[in-house]
């Protein structure tokens, strides 16, 4: 019966992909083919050429179909799976011509980690809240000025859009894709079995050291720096900063703000959170960290935290913990 005919999933791999933007998306709904009655999906690799296609770790994966020989599939589902070189590489004007026919066709369509600047290319992204890996996103707002980026979101949901952040953000989209198709249940079933999150906690911010601070400026600032690198814990007042540089206070903050483009304040609460981030990786609990790296309390350590990570001190120390079992086999 045709309610019961398998929606066709399409993931687009280009050469140099990510195996597992595209590895990633195609085991959550093969999982969810497994939990359903009969299967909800038909799975496809489309590539520029039918065949072999090399992903950027050399290992080669195949093309179930050619982008011409997929034109007459009817996609449900179309995702563009991501390339390192993405950002770097303008995409050949048949991929952006193909995606530009092709997307307006299917039910929904959209990315997975730097498979958005492909979209983008061909137009499809425009005036749209997308995100991309955190790296990128930058790159990509300022390659496309009319792409809405959403640097710290895990996937987005805009109109018949849906993009995913880094790598394995491309499993939680599949995963709210399955929801969306399939319910509550059955995604966490699928979660269940692949052992992820339902809801990944946080944004993909928290995996990021973009923010960390720089050492920058002239020589006397970037002693003061090291200084506060290698003392989180201290009382960095401007007065006994800029004492330690033999400038007035005012000249001090100035200079500073002008040479490394943010106040003192800003730069000192930057170094003291990646202090936080490197002791909650280790163990210790959020109260410990707050003391020896100079937050006042933890309240204090937890709104700077949240601020420039997107989850509580807790959570983050809670995500380490998980994954320093899983590195050790525990």
């Amino acid at each position: 019966m045709a309610k019961n005919r398998p929606r066709t999933i399409v993931v687009v791999a280009l050469p140099g992909v990510q195996l597992l933007d595209v590895s990633g998306p195609l085991d959550v709904f093969a999982q969810a083919n497994f939990q359903l009655p009969s299967p909800g999906y038909r799975l496809l690799v489309v590539g520029q050429e039918r065949g072999l296609i090399q992903s950027s770790s050399g290992i080669r994966l195949v093309a179930d179909l050619s982008m011409e020989e997929a034109r007459r599939e009817k996609i449900d589902t179309l995702l563009v799976a991501g390339c390192p070189a993405a950002p770097d590489v303008a995409p050949e004007p048949l991929t952006v011509a193909w995606l530009r026919d092709i997307a307006p066709m299917t039910r929904r369509y959209g990315s997975v980690c730097t498979g958005a600047f492909f979209l983008a290319a061909a137009g499809l992204l425009n005036k749209r809240r997308v995100t991309t890996h955190w790296a990128a996103a930058e790159r990509l707002a300022a390659a496309y000025p009319q792409v809405m980026v959403d640097a710290d979101a895990i996937h987005t949901r805009d109109g018949r859009l849906r993009t995913a952040a880094g790598v394995t953000a491309g499993l939680d989209l599949a995963l709210a894709l399955v929801e969306e198709d399939h319910g509550h249940d059955v995604a966490l079933r699928v979660a269940d079995q692949l052992v992820m999150y339902f809801r990944r906690p946080g944004g993909q911010l928290q995996f990021s050291r973009a923010g960390n601070a720089a050492i920058a400026g002239r020589s006397a600032l970037q002693e003061v720096q090291r200084w506060i690198v290698a003392h989180p814990g201290v009382d960095h007042s401007v007065p006994q900063l800029a004492e330690r540089c033999g400038l007035s206070t005012r000249h001090f903050a100035r200079l500073f703000r002008h040479e490394v483009g943010i106040t003192p304040a800003a730069w000192i609460e930057s170094v003291r959170v990646n202090a936080a981030r490197q002791s909650l990786e280790a163990g210790h609990a959020p109260k410990q960290v707050a003391s020896a790296c100079g937050f006042s309390d933890p309240d204090n350590l937890r709104r700077a935290f949240v601020r420039a990570v997107g989850v509580t001190p807790a959570e983050y120390r809670k995500r380490s913990a998980s994954m320093g079992k899983a590195d050790s086999g525990a």
